[in-house]
């Protein structure tokens, strides 16, 4: 089985820019996107043999997730409880027989971080739901979780510490999440391998690969056993992100 997560940084404009020959390239039993940027009205991309599942935000053009899915879950839930992150359409969970795949995009701390304290109740209460879905069945979590974890995740790690997506809060955030039962599936794998999965638009990072790994896919420890192999598609462009893959 082999799952995929983008970040396509809008939608409407990633499909110009080669979404749909990569979706139907990769040819994934599940694709998550993240900051879709839109409704359903808003674009035309229908694969066949999909269901489609769409949780946009409240404010128009502003972030959203969505799935599309090869199998038809046994359930769908959009958010999980907390109205500031759900009107923002961060999150999605669909139920499969053996486990729920989660997609997120986590909120960004903000350059002057002033979401850093919003950003830790995210943190906390997201993490609280998963292990509230983990004692039913394993999770698997994907997409842009908004933070460089440790320094092989970040070029310039001294000149960026402290920046949003960088800051120490952050990353032990991240380091709760995977002390609480939960794998980085990538690092686990490739405990060395430099691999980076968003650089910004300015200073020619990305043909310089001046990046940053800020999506993931994070597995339920007892999951981990089933995984195949944990994918960085960093040629594939489309997006200030790349996506990201896992195989079961």
């Amino acid at each position: 089985m082999k799952l995929v997560s983008w970040n396509v940084a809008g939608i409407r404009a990633c499909l110009k820019k080669g979404l749909p020959d990569f979706f139907h390239q990769v040819n994934a039993d599940a694709f998550c996107l993240q900051e879709v940027k839109a409704e359903a009205s808003q674009f035309d991309f229908h694969p066949e043999g999909y269901s489609e599942y769409l949780f946009p935000a409240k404010r128009k053009g502003y972030s959203g997730t969505m799935i599309y899915s090869r199998t038809e879950p046994l359930d769908i839930q959009y958010g999980y409880g907390e109205s500031e992150y759900d009107d923002e359409g961060r999150s999605i969970t669909a139920e499969f027989e053996k486990f729920y795949l989660v997609t997120t995009y986590v909120p960004n701390a903000k350059r002057d971080l002033s979401r850093l304290e919003s950003r830790m109740h995210f943190e906390d209460s997201f993490r609280a739901y998963l292990k509230k879905l983990e004692e039913k069945k394993p999770v698997v979590l994907c997409g842009d979780l908004n933070v460089a974890h440790n320094e092989i995740d970040i070029c310039n790690a001294r000149a960026n510490r402290g920046h949003a997506g960088f800051t120490d809060e952050e990353r032990a955030k991240f380091s709760e999440l995977l002390d609480s039962g939960f794998v980085d599936t990538f690092r686990a794998l490739y405990p060395d391998r430099v691999r980076y999965t968003w650089w910004s638009y300015l200073g020619h990072a990305r043909e310089n690969n001046a990046g940053w790994r800020l999506d993931y896919f994070v597995v339920s420890k007892n999951f981990f056993s089933q995984v195949k192999d944990s994918l960085v598609y960093d040629d594939v462009l489309g997006s200030d992100h790349c996506p990201i893959g896992l195989e079961l």
